[in-house]
């Protein structure tokens, strides 16, 4: 005789997306950005709303306002900005990209945390990461797009 659990086809939808992932040792929810060449590792647990970005307060970290709105934004979207506690390492690019990265990641932390929060977090465009990134130069030429003048004579 087999015992059914909520992990069996028999399992509903609305169990299935209320589902939590389940955190690691430390009680904390991973999430990774990439934007252009910028990659943030973001971990978040339940919390007081702390946030830190490579061990510095978010202020410190971007000098611009519109940099610290668009990373507290995925947050606000899902009405969450006092209640977790969000470190953040990253690296690599400039404060566009950087900001990008933490986006992202701090997106798909709430993700991992609880699947309710997916539609929000997709209405808001915070779970699709941007594919732009620098065009590689070509031989033979000073740069990605740029040529040498012609000259006929």
């Amino acid at each position: 005789m087999m015992i059914a659990d909520d992990t069996s086809a028999g399992a509903s939808a609305a169990q299935t997306a209320a589902r939590k992932k389940e955190p690691d040792k430390g009680g904390f929810y991973w999430g990774t950005g990439r934007r252009k060449s910028s990659v943030a590792r973001v971990r978040i647990k339940p919390g007081d709303g702390k946030l830190l970005i490579n061990k510095g307060e978010l202020d410190a970290y971007f000098k611009r306002d519109q940099d610290r709105k668009a990373v507290l934004a995925p947050l606000k979207a899902v009405d969450a900005e006092k209640t977790f506690d969000i470190y953040i390492n990253v690296r690599g690019g400039g404060t566009t990209g950087q900001r990008g990265a933490a986006v992202l990641g701090i997106a798909r932390a709430l993700k991992n945390y609880d699947e309710g929060f997916l539609h929000a977090l997709r209405e808001g465009g915070y779970l699709t990461r941007d594919p732009r990134m620098v065009e590689r130069k070509k031989p033979g030429q000073p740069g990605a797009r740029k040529k040498f003048q012609f000259s006929k004579r």
